[in-house]
């Protein structure tokens, strides 16, 4: 017999996703045509640029050696240049980035490093759930913040109850937003920068879709206002910017002091990066200039083929500046759960229902564009039966 479990196990929330692969695999084998738009897992290639550096990299036997957190230097450079490139950030190469086993599991570690019993830490509702399951394992409390649409997705900093924010360490912002789509002004980061420095918080600034942006838009990184790299830790992922969920890798970059909690954290729940990961990075940053257009012009097209045609069987979809989702309203009145499992169930079609990322999120239903063009009209098509 088990014991007991922990509170902090308890207390976590079911993840977004569980259980969707058995589903997807009774209703394929019941011959349903399914068209899953869920998760954030595109159906495009890596560059060949990563392929051939880990084919390389894996015939090296010197790459199968422990990385730790230093992990290979020609990897921290990359990630330096393109930083500098990028954004016009100058990182020092060894103490101020430390590569991740894809940046969920820096995010998820970081708490450890700051949070004791009674600490807080404030959350955007919805979001990503890594925010929040961090902060329970690690014996903090999360403070929920609802992003309405009223207020754009954004946090409205200075209308946080004075009692949560004294009792937090962490503030966590995620822009261009998973779910909401939403994009924060230059002016919004330097109130947020300001606002760490002003209550002593550390601000962990999620900026996984930073490289899929539209129409000129371009998201900037938080060290590029004064005072950011001072109280944040920025994360990066290679999953969306260059179609590599699966390989797990990712960095975080901060100042020396911040960067090095969470490798001290980590040195004690991982040994790094398999070098070879590390190896196909540098190669994929290394080409970014001249791959990463094509790819977003891929899912440009995409967005706008699914806006269109959602909006044309009655859906109300804004047209995102960026990210991989579209962030839609649920017409019908009913609960978002109970939306998308008629979706799955009478259509064929695999939508996130909005509470799944967090109460926050009732109402509404993201889809991931994730598959064809023309898959994504059969699905609008679909999703519109649901209407009638």
């Amino acid at each position: 017999m088990l014991p007991d479990l922990s509170d902090r196990y308890l207390a976590l929330p079911p993840y977004p996703l569980a259980g969707l692969p058995e589903t997807k695999r009774r209703l394929a084998g019941e011959g349903v045509d399914l068209i899953d738009l869920s998760a954030g897992d595109a159906d495009l290639s890596p560059p060949p640029a990563a392929v051939e550096g880990l084919r390389e990299a894996a015939g090296t036997p010197a790459m199968s050696r422990y990385p730790f957190n230093m992990g290979l230097q020609a990897f921290r450079e990359a990630v330096v240049g393109w930083m500098d490139r990028r954004f016009g950030v100058h990182l020092d190469v060894t103490k101020e980035v430390i590569p991740l086993i894809g940046s969920k599991e820096g995010i998820a570690h970081l708490p450890f490093g700051f949070l004791n019993p009674g600490d807080a830490a404030l959350i955007p509702d919805p979001g990503y759930q890594p925010y929040k399951g961090g902060v329970l394992l690690a014996g903090g409390e999360p403070i929920l913040i609802p992003l309405k649409q009223e207020n754009d997705f954004l946090i409205v900093l200075e209308d946080l109850p004075a009692e949560s924010v004294s009792r937090s360490k962490i503030l966590y912002l995620n822009y261009p937003n998973n779910p909401t789509t939403a994009v924060a002004s230059r002016e919004y980061l330097r109130e947020a920068v300001e606002f760490c420095h002003r209550h002593g918080l550390v601000l962990v600034y999620d900026n996984a879709y930073s490289e899929l942006a539209f129409d000129g838009y371009r998201p900037p990184s938080i060290f590029e206002i004064d005072g950011g790299k001072e109280v944040s830790l920025e994360f990066h992922s290679f999953s969306k910017t260059f179609n590599m969920t699966g390989w797990r890798l990712g960095w975080a970059a901060g100042n020396e002091e911040l960067v090095s909690v969470l490798g001290k954290v980590k040195s004690f729940v991982d040994t790094g990066v398999f070098l070879g990961i590390q190896a196909a990075g540098a190669a994929a940053l290394n080409a970014w200039a001249d791959w990463a257009p094509g790819n977003i012009e891929t899912f440009r097209l995409r967005r706008n083929a699914a806006v269109e045609a959602l909006q044309a069987e009655g859906f109300h979809v804004p047209l995102p500046k960026a990210t991989m989702y579209l962030w839609i309203p649920i017409p019908t009145g009913e609960a978002s759960m109970e939306f998308c499992r008629r979706a799955l169930e009478t259509e064929g079609v695999i939508v996130l229902p909005g509470s799944s990322m967090g109460k926050g999120g009732e109402g509404f239903f993201r889809v991931a564009l994730t598959t064809s063009e023309s898959r994504l009209r059969e699905a609008a098509s679909r999703l519109g039966s649901l209407l009638e």
